[in-house]
């Protein structure tokens, strides 16, 4: 007797969300674009506007020797014709100079339409965790 395979479902916006990030973080911005619609924008931290996954990876090659996401959850606000996902967790790695951090505050938000990101917005404490380091209050 044979069994039909069950169709896999197809992956919530959220889990479209938590693969692009997975993906950007191992770091393999080629794997990561796949979620995205083609030009979308990536609001980065400071403002930064990129195109593509690699510039944030690119970006944070200059700032840290490596960084990761502890995802602690993902709000999903569903619309009309779009869901907006935000990632919110720490970041933890090492900065150029070697030195160990965790719990680096983060939030990312996501705009997902027809099951591709469209708009990506990325906000962290690297920046006041940087001026610490350096001994300057802000």
């Amino acid at each position: 007797m044979s069994t039909a395979a069950k169709p896999e479902s197809p992956m919530t916006d959220a889990e479209i969300v938590e693969a692009y990030l997975t993906a950007s973080m191992i770091p393999d911005p080629d794997a990561a674009a796949a979620y995205m619609k083609p030009g979308t924008v990536i609001t980065f931290t400071g403002g930064r506007a990129f195109d593509h996954p690699r510039g944030p990876t690119g970006f944070n090659a200059k700032r840290y020797r490596w960084v990761k996401k502890k995802m602690d959850r993902f709000d999903v606000c569903p619309g009309a014709d779009e869901t907006v996902v935000y990632s919110v967790g720490t970041l933890y790695g090492e900065w150029m100079d070697g030195t160990p951090f965790e719990g680096n505050r983060y939030v990312d938000r996501f705009v997902v339409r027809d099951r591709q990101i469209v708009k990506m917005d990325v906000w962290n404490d690297s920046a006041e965790r940087i001026l610490v380091q350096r001994g300057i209050e802000a």
